[in-house]
């Protein structure tokens, strides 16, 4: 129960996002808004365990209104099984424990539907499929072409979205989203460049508008008056050939005026193009509140509420948005996958104990991306609620020593707090954070910093003691007595495996990071682990007005970074005139040659004209004391980057798997 104190703090901060408001005959406790996503926790096409912890976790978090993820009507539209089929009524029971899951906890829940049209790229069994769309088209980013849909297949479609729409309503969900954005089928009929039909569905805007027009019709017949039907579209698609932001806007208007639309929810981008769809899920360089100016374009015409969404990250960049009447409702959806917990948060006046999602993209999109469950970097018990959805006591009271306090070493104290344990966290450094604080200096990067605070909010309120400037050895430890070690010690930078000629300027990328080297004008940098590391730097030197070459081993730099995250900076690497050479090995450097071999044929190809050299080659584990631990009467665990070199995910994924364990 929310004390008076509380509800006035929340009152006075965000009075907009914490009021109800109705869409259509639905009324919503708050603004909160969780948008549909993909989560890749579906188990047989249908609402199973995972996803259900997933949403009931935000739902008790004090989200208003879940809207799932798409739930595909037609099976000529699957490309997984770890998606959604609203094809038959198997669908229903998933439905029905889904929202009496979330309506114990006064949360609302609309359920998607979607046809991808031309961006099909792949059916179940894995086969290229003859995709359908409003005429012959190809999808650019999944290289793959379609067929246009004869009017009957049309009608057909139509159906089958009334059809799914009431196994929505028979399972109690509060009503029906349409996705009509993002460049899927709704949205390419709608688009003057991708619809070049003749008949009643294309031509004038009218004709185009007719299928989701229809679609509309189909569905309210099917939910009735009593459930709210909304729709998903992009405000602007940011394609050569899609939807524009005034063909949308018109749209909006003419479907407003219908009356058959309770509320429109407004992303930005498309699935079409790899520069638009950077913009499905914006990374940390983008703008905070991408979509803002496009839904309130729609607000401008429409008489019903209105979601913008995109990098709306913390409650006060939602209340300024709300409260200056650019939008209704906010779509807040990475930030309650780092926070399950922010709205009861915020609505209590805890806003400073919420843990801030900082865009990195890593473990959300990309694990959508890799056919991976959905989860957060800083918050890996996202996706994982069945298994550590709850913080249990630990039997009894032990000392646990933990060594570094970078991701791993603050996670793992911070949870074993938690349980109980008395816990020392130990560093070396004045600071906490590894590498963290070298990731956030790079240009773009500076949201990636705030790991760190988020970190340490929970190993203060854990109650977890953490003491800097110490290094720990084994007569450190043996002095201390603790029950258990936990050694999250990181890396340091990998020497790479190269000749070096006499007058080779040779520098590491850490370095040139931290400013402590200076660098020749001419510059090449080779990057091993192709990650933030070497793209950051390219980025950093060319804007330093450094001639830049970035040499990498993968297909493409930053292939081991998220999709997103990757494409966007691969753009800006571009405009910034970095020259880039994949599928690089280096060899060995002189004083104004790198020498290299091609991956794939293995010639040798000569990089001249060089001053320095950048090497990015990796990292190297400091694991040495729980080598010296070995033989010692006390419980040893390694830990994040100590165990092996890879990323903060896996740093803070293990310190709660360790903090859980002992």
């Amino acid at each position: 129960m929310m004390s008076g104190k509380a509800a006035a703090k929340h009152s006075d901060a965000y009075p907009t996002l914490f009021s109800p408001i109705d869409l259509g005959p639905v009324r919503v406790k708050n603004r909160v808004v969780s948008s549909g996503h993909a989560t890749r926790l579906v188990e047989d096409q249908i609402v199973g365990p995972r996803l259900l912890a997933y949403h009931a976790a935000r739902a008790a978090g004090g989200a208003g209104l879940i809207v799932t993820e798409a739930s595909m009507i037609d099976i000529d539209s699957a490309y997984s099984s770890a998606q959604l089929m609203n094809v038959d009524d198997s669908i229903v029971p998933g439905y029905s424990m889904l929202a009496s899951a979330l309506h114990a906890h006064g949360c609302k829940v609309m359920g998607q539907l979607l046809h991808l049209g031309l961006e099909q790229s792949h059916g179940l069994d894995g086969r290229r499929t003859a995709s359908w769309g409003p005429s012959d088209g190809s999808a650019e980013r999944y290289h793959t072409s379609g067929r246009a849909m004869p009017v009957a297949v049309i009608k057909s479609v139509i159906a089958k979205f009334g059809a799914a729409a009431a196994r929505i309503r028979r399972g109690g969900l509060d009503g029906v989203e349409i996705a009509a954005s993002h460049g899927y089928l709704p949205a390419q009929f709608l688009s003057g460049g991708i619809n070049q039909r003749t008949d009643e569905y294309g031509g004038s805007f009218e004709n185009r508008l007719r299928f989701l027009r229809e679609v509309l019709v189909e569905v309210r017949v099917n939910i009735g008056d009593d459930l709210a039907l909304g729709v998903r579209i992009s405000g602007d698609e940011m394609t050569t050939d899609g939807l524009g932001s005034a063909d949308v806007v018109e749209a909006c208007r003419l479907l407003g005026a219908d009356g058959l639309v309770d509320y429109f929810n407004v992303p930005v981008g498309s699935s079409r193009e790899i520069g638009a769809a950077i913009h499905i899920v914006s990374p940390m360089r983008t703008d905070v509140a991408i979509a803002v100016p496009f839904a309130e374009r729609i607000k401008q015409v429409v008489d019903q509420p209105v979601i913008a969404v995109g990098r709306i990250k913390h409650p006060a960049e939602a209340e300024a948005v709300l409260s200056s009447g650019r939008a209704d409702l906010c779509g807040m959806t990475r930030a309650l996958i780092c926070d399950p917990q922010m709205a009861v948060k915020s609505a209590e006046g805890r806003v400073e104990d919420v843990r801030e999602c900082i865009s990195c993209n890593q473990a959300c999109i990309d694990h959508f991306h890799r056919g991976i469950g959905v989860s957060c970097i800083q918050h890996p018990e996202t996706g994982r609620e069945q298994t550590y959805g709850l913080v249990i006591r630990a039997p009894s009271s032990r000392r646990v020593l933990v060594v570094g306090a970078g991701p791993a070493g603050l996670k793992a104290g911070a949870v074993a707090a938690a349980r109980g344990h008395q816990v020392t966290i130990v560093e070396q450094e004045r600071v906490p954070g590894g590498q963290v604080l070298l990731a956030e200096r790079l240009p773009g990067r500076s949201e990636f910093g705030g790991l760190v605070p988020n970190l340490m909010k929970e190993v203060v309120a854990a109650g977890a003691e953490v003491r800097y400037g110490i290094t720990c050895d084994k007569s450190f430890v043996v002095e201390h007595a603790p029950d258990v070690v936990v050694v999250a010690t990181g890396a340091g930078p990998r020497v790479a495996p190269i000749e070096v000629g006499e007058g080779a300027d040779v520098v590491d990328a850490w370095d040139v990071i931290c400013g402590s080297t200076t660098l020749g004008r001419r510059v090449v940098v080779g990057d091993w682990r192709c990650d933030w590391v070497g793209m950051g730097v390219a980025e950093m030197l060319r804007a330093l007005g450094h001639d830049v070459r970035l040499l990498s081993t993968g297909h493409v730099a930053g292939e081991m970074l998220p999709r997103y995250v990757r494409d966007h900076w691969l753009g800006e690497l571009h405009r910034l005139g970095v020259d880039m050479l994949p599928l690089s090995r280096v060899m060995g450097v002189d004083d104004d040659t790198v020498y290299v071999q091609h991956m794939a044929s293995g010639e040798p190809v000569l990089v001249e004209g060089v001053d320095t050299f950048v090497s990015s080659a990796g990292h190297v584990s400091r694991r040495s004391l729980g080598d010296e631990l070995d033989g010692l009467d006390v419980e040893v665990h390694v830990i994040g980057d100590a165990a092996a070199p890879r990323t903060a995910e896996e740093a803070v994924l293990e310190g709660l798997e360790v903090g859980t364990a002992v």
